[in-house]
């Protein structure tokens, strides 16, 4: 948030922490001193507010729910090299590292000094002592793995909102786990032992997906031999989990809107109405904001799925887990293969953990089955045997260099 009655010529300030009440406190202290100063909920979101290029100054809480600190400092200074960072302890409000030796930076964290004590007292507890902020872990979802700072995060919503009816939209790339989280949704529901009915809405024609979901009678169109329970109606007292939702036609954006405020189905040929009990999670890999903005997706559709939305990390946001993710695996071609599970030599996983991954776990699935088979179910894997991994060329792996496969 900017601060309308500062001078332009003031540095903007953006201050980066999970905490809402050290960000406050640190807005308000630097909004007394005149500065203009932005809100950040973590990494990904303060590299989001460093592309508008209004930040000359990153106040950085060195613990993150979602992206490495020394990562994170590593690509602003590749992506933002005029960007000066102050690292904050959020406990005491001292820098704990700062590169803040410029007159821009300087005057800020002189404020910022001289208010840390007293002033910093929302985290303390009575004793003075500072409030710890380590939580437990949160255990991962059904079928999911990684206990990283991102995937701790995704648990905790999926469970905060799994027995409430509210409305979900999972944002994530293509191979995160979406309908992996959705189904973990349902189960943690009230609405466990209903019916969890899917439907991919790109993966269905214009022309038949008013009918699937919604249903018809006999005769309702030609073909329409015989009534159809729609897919809506087939998930009563259970859960609806859309897919794709972002590929909807307009017409259909509509009729779905319908839905999910009067929660009310009509079939196709019919003037009947019924009352359906439905708990809707809509997932999508598209950016709805930005297809609202050029007109491809209704705004009023858009709020309404978008009432409780969970971002799912891709793998390089995760990295921490690739290992995890790797063995598990290993473990499940090695249980379906009726063969000893191999491990992973250092080298092969030093290049797994280089990998931009951008088919995200599922592309690592399917790296290690392939892996596996090139390794003749030897008890090591080594760099060689990831040699089918796109684009790696950094020691010149490829399959043509593969021993296994020069020997043939």
């Amino acid at each position: 948030m900017l601060n309308p009655g500062l001078l332009p010529v003031s540095p903007g300030v953006l201050v980066a922490s999970p905490d809402a009440l050290f960000r406050r406190h640190i807005v308000n202290t630097l909004h007394s001193g005149r500065w203009p100063v932005q809100e950040a909920l973590g990494g990904a979101d303060a590299l989001g507010k460093l592309e508008g290029g209004s930040c000359q100054l990153l106040l950085l809480d060195r613990r993150l729910p979602d992206l490495d600190v020394e990562e994170l400092l590593q690509i602003i200074k590749l992506r933002f090299p005029g960007i000066e960072v102050i690292l904050l302890d959020p406990e005491t409000g001292k820098p704990v590292l700062s590169t803040a030796a410029s007159p821009v930076a300087a005057p800020v964290l002189h404020t910022l000094e001289k208010v840390v004590g007293s002033s910093m007292a929302p985290h303390a507890d009575r004793a003075g002592e500072p409030v710890k902020r380590d939580a437990p872990l949160v255990e991962p979802l059904d079928g999911m793995i990684g206990n990283s700072p991102v995937m701790q995060r995704l648990y905790r919503l999926a469970r905060l909102v799994a027995p409430r009816p509210t409305t979900v939209l999972l944002v994530g790339a293509t191979g995160t786990g979406k309908e992996l989280v959705a189904r973990a949704i349902h189960k943690l529901s009230p609405r466990a032992l209903r019916p969890f009915i899917v439907v991919n809405c790109a993966a269905i024609p214009e022309a038949l997906l008013e009918s699937e979901l919604f249903g018809h009678v006999r005769g309702a169109f030609t073909g329409a031999v015989q009534s159809h329970l729609g897919r809506i109606h087939a998930a009563q007292g259970g859960t609806l989990f859309l897919d794709e939702v972002g590929e909807l036609p307009l017409g259909m954006q509509a009729k779905l809107l319908r839905f999910l405020d009067q929660k009310e189905v009509q079939r196709l040929g019919s003037q009947d109405v019924f009352q359906v009990d439905v708990r809707v999670i809509a997932a999508t890999n598209a950016d709805l904001a930005r297809r609202v903005a050029e007109r491809q997706f209704r705004d009023d559709l858009y709020y309404r799925l978008a009432a409780f939305p969970i971002p799912l990390p891709a793998l390089p946001e995760r990295s921490a887990d690739i290992l995890l993710l790797a063995e598990h695996f290993i473990a499940e071609c090695a249980g379906a293969a009726g063969i000893g599970a191999p491990v992973l030599s250092a080298e092969a996983v030093t290049l797994l953990q280089r990998q931009p991954w951008k088919g995200n776990v599922r592309e690592l699935q399917h790296i290690i089955e392939r892996a596996m088979i090139l390794a003749e179910d030897g008890p090591i894997i080594q760099p060689e045997h990831l040699a089918l991994i796109p684009g790696w060329n950094g020691r010149d792996l490829s399959l043509a260099n593969s021993p296994m496969l020069r020997r043939n």
